[in-house]
């Protein structure tokens, strides 16, 4: 599966070009990045994609030098569970 990476966006197309997968994280304010939204089809989920994503979220939103926040459920849980890639 390939991630295309943007500097506030990650997703995966499908042959057709169709996004299905994809995180948003966009600047909300000074050095922070705020993850907003976690979308995966139904035909790819229960297999890691959701937290495929937010774990490359967190880590380009450290590559940018910003802190890392959610208001997405699914990427507030996953920092939950994932402390240690939290800022």
């Amino acid at each position: 599966m390939e991630y295309i990476v943007e500097r506030d966006k990650i997703y995966v197309e499908n042959e057709r070009g169709n996004v299905i997968a994809e995180v948003t994280f966009p600047q909300t304010g000074s050095g922070v990045q705020t993850i907003d939204h976690t979308y995966v089809d139904s035909s790819l989920r229960g297999q890691g994609v959701a937290g495929e994503l937010v774990k490359r979220a967190v880590e380009t939103i450290k590559a940018n030098g910003n802190e890392v926040r959610a208001t997405c459920s699914y990427a507030i849980k996953w920092l939950s569970e994932n402390k240690e890639s939290n800022i």
